[in-house]
């Protein structure tokens, strides 16, 4: 495929973490063939045994795994799926972008890469080193979303008697310092909420004497009183 490209495999000054020989790489369901995958702290590569490979950024995968499913792929591999697109695909892919509505423009690409190592028993060891070299490239949206925009309260402050302190109120204080509107609304919410508990069952499932239906929960219910020993003869699974 024409992404392809030629460099030199990642060393330890780029914090080379695994290199697995004999790994087959797939892409979205294509073979690209057999090579080495370097796991490394700057970035993901693989290359194939003519040196032709290709490299993935950290920031770029969404999501790697170890996947034994058999049914979803034949054999055992680490599972890379990265927001970006790929060979011939991504040549295809402009031509149509072009031609969609500006309404498409949020949906972010994909690509799935299958590494297929030939020993299965490095994958455990492949997952850990992702994990690793991930880590040190965290998200910088995760990173934001962190920033608390709130004031902060200051408890070494407060402790020195600096700063404003809070004011909690009790349930008595804090209807006097309701307002005339306040005071109308919450009797009207009262008022809504003492006609709504009249008309339900209690929690033990006893009628109230304001409802007299004769059915609950769509199923006819018989108000007629149980006999006594009624049902002293059946068998109970306990």
């Amino acid at each position: 495929m024409s992404f392809l490209k030629s460099f030199p495999p990642p060393g330890s000054a780029e914090g080379l973490r695994q290199q697995q020989p004999e790994t087959e790489a797939v892409l979205n369901g294509k073979g690209l063939g057999t090579g080495t995958l370097y796991i490394a702290e700057s970035r993901l590569s693989w290359l194939d045994g003519s040196g032709l490979g290709f490299s993935l950024e950290y920031p770029a995968i969404s999501l790697h795994a170890v996947s034994r499913d058999l049914n979803a792929y034949p054999r055992e591999h680490l599972y890379v799926m990265v927001n970006a697109k790929f060979g011939e695909e991504s040549k295809e892919s402009v031509a149509e972008e072009e031609e969609e509505d500006d309404s498409d423009d949020d949906v972010e690409p994909i690509a799935e890469f299958r590494f297929v190592p030939n020993d299965k028993s490095a994958l455990e060891a492949m997952f850990t080193a992702m994990c690793e070299c991930q880590a040190l490239h965290p998200d910088p949206e995760d990173e934001d979303s962190d920033d608390y925009d709130g004031e902060e309260y200051d408890v070494e402050a407060h402790e020195q008697g600096q700063g404003d302190i809070p004011t909690f109120y009790t349930y008595e204080e804090g209807l006097s310092h309701l307002t005339a509107e306040g005071q109308a609304t919450l009797e009207r919410l009262e008022g809504m909420l003492s006609q709504s508990v009249s008309s339900q069952y209690n929690m033990a499932g006893v009628r109230t004497e304001d409802s007299i239906r004769d059915y609950e929960d769509g199923m006819e219910v018989d108000t007629t009183p149980t006999v006594a020993g009624q049902f002293e003869d059946a068998d109970v699974d306990h």
